[in-house]
């Protein structure tokens, strides 16, 4: 895909895989090289473009993890 920001990208990616995608990118977001980017953000052919969705979860401390363990057995 050719693109010089990544709205531009992401315009290109949203006409490419359609309506579900461009529903799921709204609660994403987007890194460049590593770094959080927004859509004016410049890009060239070399940079790496992440769309990172949403997720949840977290930690357990020992005591809740033995007690969802336990429960499962």
């Amino acid at each position: 895909m050719q693109a010089a920001t990544v709205g531009e990208l992401l315009d290109v990616a949203g006409r490419r895989y359609g309506a579900v995608f461009v529903e799921v990118l709204k609660s994403c977001r987007v890194w460049v090289n590593g770094d959080p980017a927004t859509p004016d953000t410049i890009i060239g052919a070399a940079d790496e473009v992440a769309v990172l969705p949403p997720v949840s979860g977290g930690a357990l401390d020992i005591e809740q993890r033995g007690s969802i363990i336990g429960d499962q057995e």
